[in-house]
């Protein structure tokens, strides 16, 4: 079953693509694999996915002694806690969510002890939701001329968690801001800065996010179906 559904969001995002005007090869698919154990990661690695992107710190050092991940990159798509750091930096290919001030220095620290360059995202809070961490579009601004501060990590793109609609289309309007913030950070060629990867689109909004601009989507439900929360 995971293996189908792979190639069944295959086949839309290549749609979608198409759609747009763009290269389906420029987007890539990373299987969310929270709650999921390293048999079902596994399949999902054989069915094609590009990477795995982890949410907790526990599940993903687990996974790892399980050599659950190999054959693909895995990134951090959780919040990360400060205190957890050093058992994720030098572990992954990529951590999407760094999402305030405090965790990019401590990730730094950490980089620069391990003697490593982390590659790394800014999570953006882009609906400036209360419930939500993520950095505002002013502190990103203000930050991106100071990454040359930052040597051991190396600023990818941006990641995006919308805020939760039934109205179809209704997040395409912060699919596009972030497409149009990754453009006027580009253009300013700041030191230590790419803008390669934009993560946004999940299960229920892919096809707007590739629309408007996404180099990366994050997939759990529509690969794994849904989870069981206890």
């Amino acid at each position: 079953m995971i293996e189908q559904n792979i190639l069944a969001i295959r086949e839309r995002m290549n749609q979608a693509a198409v759609a747009a005007g763009r290269d389906p090869k420029e987007i890539l698919l990373c299987a969310a694999t929270k709650m999921n154990d390293a048999e079902r990661v596994r399949r999902a690695i054989s069915g094609g996915v590009d990477c795995c992107g982890e949410n907790k710190v526990q599940e993903l050092v687990q996974k790892q002694k399980e050599n659950a991940y190999a054959g693909a990159p895995v990134h951090f798509i959780g919040h990360l806690q400060t205190n957890k750091v050093k058992q994720v930096v030098g572990k992954v290919d990529l951590i999407q969510s760094v999402d305030r001030l405090a965790l990019l220095e401590c990730i730094e620290k950490e980089a620069q002890k391990q003697g490593i360059c982390q590659d790394i995202l800014f999570e953006i809070n882009i609906g400036a939701e209360e419930s939500k961490s993520g950095f505002t579009v002013q502190e990103v601004y203000d930050l991106v001329p100071r990454m040359g501060d930052y040597p051991h990590c190396k600023l990818k793109g941006l990641m995006v968690i919308p805020p939760i609609s039934d109205k179809k289309g209704a997040n395409r309007k912060f699919f596009e801001e972030i497409r149009t913030i990754a453009v006027d950070i580009t253009s300013k060629k700041s030191h230590n800065i790419s803008m390669d990867i934009l993560s946004m689109g999940m299960t229920d909004d892919f096809e707007d996010a590739i629309a408007c601009g996404s180099t990366m989507i994050r997939v759990g439900t529509a690969i794994f179906g849904a989870r069981y929360y206890k």
